[in-house]
């Protein structure tokens, strides 16, 4: 859904996946096998895993590229439920308009990137930076095309935030409930044959959006982690 209240729109058929012909199913969800008491994730659980987990797996071409960002998971507690923050790209974009992320960008010189994380949200959604409490990190990734290295903050609000999107870079705010992400019916896996190996890609299949790419990476690696299913070094994105 795009907000704890109100009707949702329809889905907006923009996104392009690249799908290829030879694609093939892959593994369900690594929740699947648990019932909905272990599949159920709140802010406390959340806190406790970053508390005791290793440190994050750093991408293996971190050190050789230049250019830096950061993103943010942004999860909040609302009527009895967790939710995390993501955004539907604006179609105006030239580079991945339409699709689903998580809010971020790239570092700007002098601040760390956790304070990058921050900022882009503050500047694509309104979050106070004041307002987030930075609990950890996901593993750090690389994308085959961008040549930079994202570094995923996840980040807790003290309860259900204010958002206003940036019409340049934002068409809609996300506001999706973990128990419903944590659904295996949502949730595909497939094998795609990429850059000389054979690939897990990710899609988290909503009413209104689809998440796919480095985001459902990225939400598959925070959703296994709080619920055990998922370690350190199984990002599995290119």
């Amino acid at each position: 859904m795009t907000g704890p209240v109100g009707a949702a729109p329809k889905r907006r058929a923009l996104q392009r996946i690249p799908r290829p012909a030879s694609a093939r199913p892959g593994d369900p969800a690594p929740w699947a096998h648990l019932d909905d008491v272990d599949r159920r994730v709140d802010t406390a659980r959340l806190r406790d895993v970053f508390a005791g987990i290793d440190p994050p797996v750093r991408s293996e071409r971190e050190g050789q590229l230049s250019r830096a960002a950061a993103v943010l998971a942004p999860i909040y507690e609302h009527g009895g439920e967790a939710h995390v923050v993501l955004t539907r790209r604006s179609a105006a974009l030239r580079v991945h308009s339409g699709e689903v992320s998580f809010p971020g960008g790239r570092q700007d010189e002098g601040e760390s990137l956790a304070e990058t994380a921050c900022r882009e949200a503050d500047e694509e959604i309104g979050l106070d930076p004041s307002s987030i409490e930075i609990i950890g990190e996901l593993d750090h990734l690389t994308t085959a095309t961008s040549g930079s290295f994202i570094v995923p903050y996840v980040g807790l609000l003290p309860g259900l935030p204010s958002l206003v999107a940036s019409p340049a870079e934002v068409d809609a705010v996300l506001h999706l409930p973990l128990a419903e992400l944590l659904d295996p019916a949502i949730y595909r896996e497939e094998r795609w044959f990429l850059f000389g190996a054979d690939r897990s890609i990710f899609f988290f299949e909503l009413e209104e959006d689809i998440v796919w790419g480095a985001t459902a990476a990225m939400l598959r690696q925070l959703l296994g982690l709080a619920t055990g299913t998922v370690a350190r070094g199984e990002l599995h994105h290119i």
